[in-house]
């Protein structure tokens, strides 16, 4: 198996941990307000990994540190303007909006880092985000203050992807992974204090949910995401993510016994296609476009 295939399992294992994760933090919200939710799942994914990883934070760099800070504080910040976007709008346009990284993600690289954008990655994304808009979209008669926030948090998540694919190559991924949830927990108690919301409810039951947030889909998502992307470009990497929406889709079905309807099956069929679209690429010549080679190929 090549470490590109790897990268691209790891990267779906991710979608599956994350798509599971809707459920939790439906579940969590019964309990915790989104603030307090952000806070605990990075600050007991920061403390489990730092524990772990120890050994790796002594010998890191001064680099390893900067690069993670900087990962941490986009993560943080898309997660805060996903989360107050949705105080604004509904659910779905929140849902919908956020993954519209899957678009930004070829258009940044190619215009900020010079990457080459291919046809594949451009249907395959188009392709993407017309199935999870199926699946989630139910109105989008106009555009408010919540909706300009949670595209602030879709273009933070796509930069998170693309730095995290410049920043992890001859880097220590359990190191970068453990400095970024540190930093995201240190935004997150700013925050919470100065909301008042640092003391928390005594809601034991809840706490289980947060412990599943923290130690799977926050700790093992993520650095099994950091680790995957030393292998996957960024614009594969995002098509390949989109898949938490259909994940998300059958664990709501299979929990919340929430029904799968035609629609929902059609929005996953397009983004499988989007999906397969990408990693079954055609090999012909490249274009010129404004923004640089448009290659068929990889």
């Amino acid at each position: 198996m090549t470490d590109r295939r790897k990268g691209q399992i790891g990267l779906v294992f991710v979608t599956m941990i994350w798509g599971s994760g809707f459920v939790v933090s439906a579940i969590s919200l019964e309990y915790f307000s989104p603030y307090q939710i952000l806070t605990m799942r990075f600050l007991l994914a920061f403390v489990l990994m730092a524990a772990i990883f120890f050994g790796q934070l002594k010998h890191a760099t001064k680099k390893t540190y900067l690069k993670g800070i900087g990962l941490g504080s986009i993560l943080y910040l898309a997660f805060l303007f996903q989360t107050v976007g949705l105080v604004y709008t509904t659910p779905s346009k929140n849902a919908f909006l956020t993954a519209f990284n899957v678009v930004l993600v070829p258009f940044i690289g190619a215009l900020f880092f010079r990457r080459k954008v291919t046809v594949p990655a451009i249907i395959g994304a188009l392709l993407s985000i017309s199935g999870i808009a199926v699946i989630s979209l139910t109105d989008f008669h106009n555009v408010n203050y919540g909706d300009m926030l949670t595209l602030v948090c879709a273009l933070l998540f796509a930069l998170q992807i693309i730095f995290t694919n410049r920043f992890v190559l001859g880097e220590n991924i359990y190191a970068l992974t453990t400095i970024q949830m540190g930093t995201a927990t240190a935004l997150g108690l700013i925050v919470s204090l100065a909301r008042g919301e640092f003391v928390l409810p005594a809601a034991g039951e809840g706490y289980f949910s947060i412990i599943y947030l923290g130690t799977i889909s926050t700790m093992l998502g993520f650095l099994i995401q950091t680790a995957s992307q030393q292998f996957t470009k960024e614009t594969e990497t995002a098509i390949i993510l989109s898949l938490e929406a259909v994940f998300g889709m059958v664990a709501s079905a299979l929990f919340l016994k929430e029904a799968i309807t035609l629609r929902m099956l059609i929005g996953a069929a397009l983004i499988l296609t989007g999906v397969l679209v990408v990693e079954l690429k055609p090999k012909t010549d490249k274009v010129d476009t404004p923004f640089g080679d448009l290659d068929l190929r990889d």
